[in-house]
């Protein structure tokens, strides 16, 4: 349970939903014990009369009839209301927690996103959280429900006959006994099952990726086994899990059955011998029966806090998970655009490449540079220092003569537009593809003038929708070329001071490149523009040009 204690602060955030439940469950189960009560009362009632060979009023029997159909009924109103507490506080908590793991992923730095694949990410904000909602909702509620039964189910039947009473729980220790050697395997197999679901999520994830590509290569029936195998693996893990559950349903009834035959048996001895009145029996019968469901549902609940265990540790590590880039309480927001390496170094702690040594050079503001080089010389490596997807392994980078790490995170980057090697365009039109830079609204009139400057204008007018045009998931229905085109748009809309272009029209022919080039001079004016690129042709507007392959190291 020491995973599910970082739930307490949700419960004390909700807590006069679960306090309110909690009056709720203990109202229900008062007013079932009160039916059962009754229908005793009413019971001994009858058969007095048939002692005594005479009939009761017609009163009588209306009397006991309202009394247990107004308790009847109340108890039911009590039930509702201890549902629509406990259960709405759960749905609560699970938008919190959605909330607060979705805003801890933003956090995160590149170096999280090569360590968990988005499958596991995915199944850890949706399946994960679902499953502590499971534990929040239900489980709670039921554990509630079964505490305050016993509670309340005993002090009625201590109120009748505490022999009788002691007989019908005797079988409860042994019912504790299992649950407790049970749960500790329950929570094994859970963690077990958490697992290869994430595998089998994460592999569904890719595949719907890269579906052009396993297409191209002819490579479903590969895929659609490895599916199988994880699928298969999935399925016996939950099989093996629920072998376990099993266990707990037929103990229950069994439990139940024998505290049943032991209240009729004894019950009616006591009676012969004129210790208790029959009605008690059928009042206890009941009663047994009002704990079955709280004692039934124990293996569930057990299951449920266990499953919940497994995946609020898992909740836990990602929530525990603190980010290398961190922003400065108080960061600089002011940047006018002159960036400065000095004895830049910089090695991938997962692979342990070195992609930069000793690298300085200085830009100007309002100046260009271009940067060429060959494949894995660190070209895009300085453009993710830039943005602060990564720190320096050793050197600094200043901004304006200020070290890069004293900016404030969110403003720095908002003062940079980059334009990827790996352009990501959004399932959504072209125009909010656009415009997404910054989050500001833009006039339409804007849009259009940065998509003429990328060049894209006319592609986007021969579409039917023009503008409106869904663009599909990563951009599916547009060409390369296209989506380089409008992700630069989306960064001449942002008019930023610092604009890094890596190697962005690697997927558009000279003459496109052109045109694109001729407007970005007009665009680069008085900005700090980082140009990279392996054609000469396209630095030939830089104001200097570093070539990483020709740098001493």
């Amino acid at each position: 349970m020491s995973s599910l204690r970082s739930i307490n602060p949700y419960f004390l955030k909700y807590k006069w939903h679960l306090l309110g439940g909690i009056i709720f469950v203990i109202l229900s189960t008062v007013f079932a014990g009160l039916v059962n009560d009754m229908v005793g009362k009413a019971t001994n009632v009858i058969v007095e009369a048939k002692a005594k060979n005479i009939t009761p009023g017609l009163s009588t029997f209306v009397k006991y009839a309202l009394l247990i159909l107004g308790f009847a009924l109340a108890k039911g109103v009590f039930m509702f209301f201890m549902r629509q507490t406990m259960i709405v506080m759960s749905r609560h908590i699970e938008f919190d927690q959605k909330n607060e793991l979705y805003a801890h992923y933003q956090l995160f730095d590149a170096s999280f996103f090569k360590q968990y694949t988005t499958g596991d990410m995915m199944n850890r904000i949706s399946e994960d959280v679902g499953k502590v909602r499971m534990y929040t909702g239900p489980a709670i509620m039921y554990l509630v429900n079964t505490f305050a039964t016993v509670v309340i189910v005993l002090i009625f039947m201590l109120q009748s006959n505490w022999k009788l009473t002691l007989l019908v729980l005797a079988p409860l220790p042994f019912l504790s006994y299992v649950i407790y050697r049970v749960s500790d395997l329950i929570n094994k197999r859970s963690k077990i099952v958490q697992q290869e679901q994430s595998k089998l999520t994460s592999h569904a994830q890719e595949t719907y990726s890269a579906v052009r590509v396993i297409k191209a290569y002819a490579r479903e029936n590969f895929y659609i086994q490895k599916l199988s195998d994880l699928n298969n693996d999935y399925k016996n893990s939950n099989l093996k899990l629920s072998i376990v559950e099993a266990m707990f349903q037929p103990v229950m009834v069994l439990m139940i059955g024998i505290s049943v035959i032991a209240t009729v048996w004894y019950g009616g001895r006591l009676v012969i011998h004129g210790e208790i009145k029959p009605g008690y029996i059928t009042e206890f019968i009941l009663h047994v029966y009002l704990l079955t469901w709280p004692f039934a549902s124990l293996g569930w609940v057990t299951s449920l806090i266990q499953r919940a265990e497994a995946s609020q540790a898992r909740i836990n590590e990602f929530l525990g998970y603190k980010p290398a880039i961190q922003s400065p309480t108080n960061g600089l927001t002011h940047i006018d655009g002159s960036i400065e390496f000095k004895n830049v170094s910089f090695t991938y702690k997962d692979s342990g490449i070195e992609a930069l040594r000793n690298l300085s050079f200085k830009l100007e503001k309002g100046k260009t540079l271009g940067i060429m080089g060959g494949v894995g010389s660190g070209k895009t490596t300085i453009a993710d220092l830039l943005v602060r997807l990564y720190d320096t392994s050793d050197g600094e980078i200043l901004i304006d003569g200020n070290p890069i790490r004293n900016y404030d995170l969110h403003e720095l980057r908002r003062h940079m537009a980059y334009v990827p090697q790996d352009v990501f365009l959004f399932s959504d039109t072209i125009r909010n593809n656009i415009a997404f830079s910054t989050g500001r609204t833009y006039s339409e009139q804007d849009i259009e003038d940065a998509a003429r400057k990328a060049g894209v204008y006319d592609n986007i007018m021969g579409f039917p929708e023009r503008f409106n045009t869904l663009v599909g998931e990563r951009g599916v229905t547009l060409s390369g070329g296209q989506k380089q085109r409008i992700s630069i748009a989306r960064a001449i809309l942002a008019r930023p001071q610092i604009m890094i272009f890596d190697d962005c029209l690697s997927a558009v022919d000279a003459e496109t490149e052109e045109l694109i080039l001729g407007h970005l001079k007009d665009v680069m004016k008085d900005k700090t523009c980082i140009i990279i690129s392996h054609r000469e042709s396209t630095l030939r507007f830089a104001d200097k040009v570093i070539n990483l392959d020709q740098m001493v190291n």
